[in-house]
């Protein structure tokens, strides 16, 4: 996700570390905190990714199978992951981007797939609360009292909307588009403009 932020040559002019005054100053990772960091945010994004997969697909052979068996099967690994799994690689993958984000040049809001990863990741980690596995639940209690999945829609939409979702933001972390957001040309300004001020002053 911020794997520039970790390079020995990165640019401050991409994205100035400096704050202006009147801000409040970001706390600095060191550089062996910064890459632990991200290794702990990219192993758990693909294993939030991994783990959306494979309920995906555990969703679309319970509502698909003519099999009350592998119906049960389905919906009760799927509990299984969703309470063990599901919420701790969320959290971590939220809390981790975040460390991330405040603790490097690149800032929360100063560049637009930052800012609008870090909220599509609290959206779907919310969602998963409350949608997703309250969902597999209604299933798994469904299916142990012998009744049909109450509606196979509701879990297959949690596992489609997240899936959708971490690619979209698998995506944007790669390519890293839109550029700075308006606080983040703001910034840059003026670190642009105390540059330019030492700069005359050094030469005067």
């Amino acid at each position: 996700m911020y794997a520039e932020a970790s390079r020995r040559g990165y640019s401050r002019r991409q994205t100035s570390s400096s704050c202006p005054p009147g801000t409040v100053s970001r706390v600095k990772l060191s550089r062996p905190a910064r890459r632990a960091s991200l290794v702990v945010h990219a192993a758990a994004s693909a294993g939030w990714l991994g783990l959306t997969l494979g309920l995906f697909a555990l969703g679309v052979t319970a509502a698909t199978t003519g099999s009350a068996v592998t119906v049960e099967a389905s919906v009760r690994a799927m509990k299984l992951f969703a309470d063990w799994l599901l919420l701790p690689l969320a959290f971590l993958t939220l809390l981790s981007g975040l460390l991330l984000a405040l603790g490097t040049p690149w800032g929360l809001a100063r560049h637009r797939w930052v800012y609008t990863k870090f909220w599509l990741t609290l959206a779907t980690t919310t969602a998963t609360v409350f949608a997703l596995r309250p969902g597999v639940n209604d299933a798994v209690f469904a299916v142990a009292a012998g009744e049909p999945v109450p509606d196979a829609g509701d879990i297959l939409f949690g596992p489609v909307v997240s899936l959708s979702a971490y690619l979209f933001m698998t995506v944007i972390s790669i390519l890293k588009p839109w550029g700075l957001t308006r606080r983040g040309r703001r910034l840059r300004a003026s670190a642009d403009s105390r540059r330019d001020a030492r700069g005359a002053r050094q030469t005067a």
